[in-house]
């Protein structure tokens, strides 16, 4: 079995094999520019007597972490033929995926799973939950008037004002996509997708809402704003279509307010895992973190069976990050006894922030000393992890 990067006179065929494992048709007239985005892929492929069996794209990507944008790969398109699966091949495909982008700089790596325990076993881990709120015409009832106004845009105007509001919201989130203005139009909107923005008395863009209606039923996909002011005035406009709709669904990041400061908070809720996460790259994730760095040291062993270079063991404090480098596997040499020891996954959902690091010691996750714990709790700022964009 050979791992080959594929070239252009394979776009077509990996296009056919997407449209079989993902069950969808791409119209003939569509078919050269479905090909030409390929281009700022890297495909990975493997091939059986020269027919594509399986493949798996990395995307070049970017992500907010904290203020700061980590180059990210996201991985796309795996899929298999039927007559080749079980055959180790997706296996096969995720490691080397895994070179490829440490390779290329990107430090961490997402992905949207059909499976979450099957990318666990790879590293992977739960990158957000998405909270999914569903409201009946009753209870679009007013808040209190707010002094600033609503513009409304749609993908044919697209304004800057949008994509500034969602950069300022993104610094304080770990996780979300740095989005171009071409990612917003042609993966944020689709044609029916309106964006609602709210500005203040002094004419700046403090939050929107992105959302489409059809059948009576309002679906809002996005809700980003930047004050309390702004959630007020987006949600009395929600309220103004209460002639249009009999029902309103909002999708949000599970730890967003939404609800609780509305008259009737008792609404249908629905929390689930959306995206996974996974690091590629330890030591500069750790390096660039943002530690309280005037914490005490403490070393973290690292075990990742699936991108041996992050083995072994790491001191951080005193504003810094040693590296004790593995040696055959997870065995490091002359390791020191105490610290913590945890895998990729743990420290993924640590450094994202979607778990602390003593939730992950309650739940058997990641062993050490209580006291060890504790301190690396500590480290930790108060981190919430957040995504709203599918690829």
């Amino acid at each position: 079995m050979e791992i080959k990067i594929l070239s252009e006179n394979d776009y077509l065929e990996t296009l056919r094999l997407s449209e079989y494992a993902f069950q969808y048709h791409v119209p003939e007239e569509k078919i050269p520019s479905r090909l030409e985005k390929l281009k700022s892929h890297k495909l990975l492929g493997i091939k059986e007597e020269n027919v594509l069996a399986a493949k798996l794209h990395i995307i070049p990507l970017a992500v907010h972490m904290n203020g700061d944008e980590w180059k990210m790969g996201g991985i796309a398109g795996v899929a298999t033929f039927p007559e080749y699966r079980r055959s180790g091949y997706v296996k096969s495909l995720l490691i080397e995926a895994l070179s490829q982008m440490s390779q290329d700089g990107q430090i961490v790596s997402l992905l949207a799973p059909f499976d979450f325990a099957f990318y666990r076993k790879f590293g992977w881990e739960i990158l957000s939950d998405v909270k999914r709120v569903t409201i009946e015409k009753v209870n679009l009832q007013f808040l209190n008037l707010q002094p600033g106004s609503i513009k409304r845009y749609a993908k044919s105007n697209h304004h800057d004002d949008i994509e500034e509001i969602y950069r300022k919201y993104s610094q304080n989130y770990m996780g979300l996509l740095v989005r171009s203005t071409d990612w917003w139009k042609e993966h944020v909107y689709d044609e029916q997708s309106h964006a609602a923005v709210y500005y203040n008395s002094a004419k700046e863009a403090r939050g929107y809402i992105l959302y489409t209606i059809n059948d009576r039923k309002m679906d809002i996909q996005e809700v980003v704003v930047l004050d309390q002011e702004a959630r007020v005035g987006l949600w009395n406009l929600i309220c103004q279509h209460d002639s249009m709709v009999d029902r309103v669904t909002v999708n949000l990041p599970a730890h967003d307010p939404f609800s609780y400061f509305l008259n009737q908070p008792k609404l249908k809720t629905e929390v689930m895992p959306y995206f996974m996460c996974r690091i590629v790259k330890a030591k500069e994730c750790l390096e660039r973190f943002p530690f309280d760095r005037k914490a005490e040291p403490i070393f973290l062993h690292l075990e990742d069976p699936f991108a041996v270079w992050n083995n072994g063991s790491y001191l951080i404090g005193n504003g810094e990050v040693k590296e004790y480098k593995a040696k055959q596997g997870s065995q490091c040499v002359n390791p020191p006894k105490k610290g913590i020891r945890l895998t990729i996954n743990e420290l993924s959902a640590i450094l994202f922030g979607y778990k602390r690091p003593v939730e992950l010691f309650e739940l058997g996750l990641i062993k050490g000393a209580k006291q060890e714990i504790n301190q690396f709790e500590t480290m930790i700022p108060q981190l919430k992890s957040a995504f709203y964009d599918f690829f």
